[in-house]
């Protein structure tokens, strides 16, 4: 008996400007952490943005059998003018949590993520790999049932990059579920259980990540690996 959806995406369709960006995506998320790969200007990240809901798309549906709380961090995420401790605490003063809990969820969230000796540092001059470790401390504090990454680790060295899974490595051990795009594919065989491939605005292939880097259906993805594997 095959595992439910968590969300089912109709005909999905993005255009702007007389431009098609998303074009009909019909795909249905089960699996723990799905990446979602594919050449530049394929859609990844617009179709993770449609699904957070910060974009509103021109035709089809997300159907969630069940609405997850979610969070996202970006490629490069925003830092407020406070320290990294209140970044953490920002989300939760969102949620209405008073400020002990806050306090306390935040603490414990920088811990988790290596951060607590520079709790009290101003966000903005940490290294990039220690902001999007606060970053995923602000999300993993809100304690969110789907979390959604664009491009994690893309400007980040090769150490900061081995942190930056870890971490979401905890997070989906944790019972979140993992929605994600990299261009780097062995993070790709590393982190995912599925891969949905995209190319020209479509989805045009989801399935286990072993079967998709051992033996693609569709000629793109075929091409895609070819060129992009060493």
């Amino acid at each position: 008996m095959g595992v439910s959806a968590w969300l089912s995406i109709d005909g999905l369709g993005l255009t702007e400007g007389g431009t098609c960006i998303i074009d009909s995506a019909t795909l249905a998320l089960s699996a723990q952490r799905s990446v979602v790969l594919g050449p530049n200007g394929a859609g990844k990240s617009t179709l993770l943005r449609l699904i957070h809901g910060l974009l509103h798309p021109s035709s089809g549906r997300l159907a969630w059998p069940e609405r997850l709380s979610q969070a996202m961090v970006f490629q490069r995420p925003i830092m407020l003018r406070t320290t990294a401790l209140e970044n953490v605490e920002y989300g939760l003063k969102l949620q209405g949590h008073a400020a002990p809990e806050r306090r306390r969820r935040a603490a414990g969230a920088l811990a988790r993520v290596g951060l607590e000796p520079i709790a009290g540092r101003p966000a903005r001059l940490l290294s990039g790999g220690e902001q999007q470790r606060v970053a995923l401390a602000r999300a993993w504090a809100l304690e969110p049932q789907l979390l959604i990454l664009d491009e994690p680790t893309a400007s980040l060295d090769p150490a900061s990059s081995r942190e930056v899974e870890r971490i979401i490595g905890e997070i989906a051990a944790a019972g979140t579920r993992i929605l994600m795009t990299t261009h780097n594919l062995g993070q790709a065989r590393r982190m995912a259980d599925e891969v949905v491939f995209m190319d020209r605005g479509r989805v045009l292939e989801q399935t286990a990540v072993n079967d998709f880097f051992s033996l693609p259906q569709c000629d793109a993805a075929q091409r895609f690996l070819k060129e992009e594997m060493p």
